[in-house]
Order: C-alpha cells, then structure tokens, then sequence
C-alpha cells in the first residue's frame, strides 16, 4: 500500500469511526444514568436520516435545514420514547427495561417500514460533498474532514454540558442516585428527559452523516450500526463519554485498515469489528477508559 492509499484510507476510518462515536455516546449517557441498554438508539439514528430526506424532500429546505430539524425532531422522540416506553417502568427489573427497549426497537424500523416502505432509498447528496479534493495524491472528500471535525466539537459542547452547567451536575448526581436526587428536590424525569434529548439528537447527527456517506437508506439500517456503535461504547469504556469517541474511532479504524490492508478480508468487515472487541475485553473487561461507577460519572 502506497502513502496515497493509506492517506485515504486513514480519512475513511476517521469518518466512519466519528459516526460510529457520534451514536456511541448515545448509548453511554443513557447507560450511565439509567443502567439501561437503549437498543433503540440505532433505530433513532435511521428515523434522523428519514426525517432529514422527508423534510427536505417535501418541505424544500436545504440540508442544513433540514437537518437541523430532524435533530430536533429526533431529540423530541427520544424524550418520547422515555415518557410512554421506559418511565412507566423505572423501577421494574433491569430485565423489564432491556425487553421494552428491543420492543421499541421493532416499533420504529416496522413503523417506518410500514409508512415508508422497506425499498431502499436514495437520499439526495449536495454537490458540495462530492467534489474530490487531491491531497498528497490521496483522493479525499470533504466529509472526512467535516465529521471528524464536528465530532470533536459536539463531544466537547457534550462534556462542557456535564461538567460546567447545573444541568450536567444533576445529570451526573442522577448517575450516582436517582432516589437521593429526588429528595433533594431535583425533578429527576426532567433530568432523564435531557440526557435523552442530547443521546438521540447526536445519533440523528450520526445518521445524517451516514446516508451522506452511503447515500442509501432503509428502515433496518439502524441495526446493525447500532450494534456496532453499542461495541463502540463497551470499548472505549461503557459510561464515559470521552472512552465512547475513543471506541468508536478505534472500530472505524479495525474495520477500515483491516481490509485495506488484507482485501480478501472484504466479507468479514462487519464481524472484525466484533472481534476486536472481543480481544480487547479480554485484556481490559472494563472498556479501555472503564471507570469505577462507585467513584465517578462520564
């Protein structure tokens, strides 16, 4: 492999790893506030990509607009999901919680399928996105620098929300104890509702960058993305935010390098990422950023 080809192949596994971040961190909020494996947050991520391809397509805006209102939209479901799904249930077994969690799941991609069809569709990309740039004679597209980019500054508006507003306080004193919380006047839904809000509205961010990137959507493409992005997570360090980016990035780069690197490999790419799990774990069972759930949040 020339430097070229590394070059380019680097800025893919950098854009595939900030997307698979952007949803992991979804996950890992939710799980460190609630213990709750939110196996919906895939299926969030491909509602974020069919609400920006609907509302642009039949409202007329742009993608940044109608981006920016799926974002919303999706932030609004996931507050949803909580108040009809998980909050009637909050003091049922943890089992209870993983169940509905699955059920929401098949709601949303049978929903969608139902609605919109299972065929897959084509979701319109600006030119702006799809003009090659040459660099050191790598073949680059924009994307590889914007999401890496905007990742970054989405995790560090995500850990200022934590660690310097009063909201990010009580989040983190949730964590610890939602019963105490409550006594202390805190409205802990309230709190839950935010901590949902943030984790869907960066998995819309996520799947909007994913029908960009592979410009075709369907309603069971959240599955697999959120399994992968679910890895991501217990990599880097379920319930730490930082650790959540640090797995996804390093997925992207397995998943990407490997097959660069070994070609005959092409067919496995989906369960490479899984087994680089599997042999980190081995060495590190807390994730590579694990921490001591006693002790500290995120």
């Amino acid at each position: 492999m020339d430097f070229s080809t590394f070059l380019q192949q680097f800025f893919n596994s950098l854009s595939l790893g900030s997307m698979y971040a952007l949803i992991a961190i979804g996950y890992t909020m939710i799980y460190g506030v609630l213990r709750l494996i939110n196996f919906a947050h895939g299926d969030i991520m491909m509602v974020g990509a069919f609400a920006a391809f609907l509302i642009g397509n039949y409202l007329g805006l742009g993608l940044l607009g109608s981006s920016l209102l799926a974002i919303v939209f999706c932030a609004l479901l996931g507050v949803a999901t909580d108040k009809i799904a998980y909050k009637p249930i909050r003091h049922a077994p943890r089992i209870s919680l993983l169940i509905t969690a699955i059920g929401v799941s098949f709601f949303l991609e049978n929903f969608v399928n139902v609605v919109l069809g299972g065929a897959p569709t084509a979701f319109p990309v600006p030119d702006f996105f799809e003009k090659p740039m040459h660099i050191m004679g790598a073949v680059l597209l924009p994307l590889g620098f914007i999401v890496p980019i905007i990742t970054v500054v989405l995790l560090i508006i995500v850990l200022l929300v934590l660690y310097k507003t009063k909201y990010g306080m009580a989040i983190r004193a949730l964590a610890f104890d939602i019963k105490t919380v409550s006594l202390m006047g805190i409205d802990s839904n309230m709190i839950i509702s935010i901590v949902f809000a943030m984790g869907s509205s960066l998995a819309a961010v996520g799947g909007i960058f994913w029908a960009i990137s592979y410009p075709i959507i369907t309603p069971y493409m959240g599955t697999l993305i959120g399994l992968k992005a679910f890895a991501a997570a217990v990599l880097g360090g379920i319930g730490s935010v930082t650790g959540a980016v640090i797995g996804g990035l390093i997925l992207g780069f397995a998943e990407v390098m490997s097959v660069a690197f070994f070609p005959n490999l092409g067919g496995y790419k989906d369960a490479i990422a899984f087994v680089f799990l599997i042999l980190v774990l081995l060495f590190r069972p807390t994730g590579i950023m694990g921490i001591n759930f006693e002790k500290s949040r995120f």
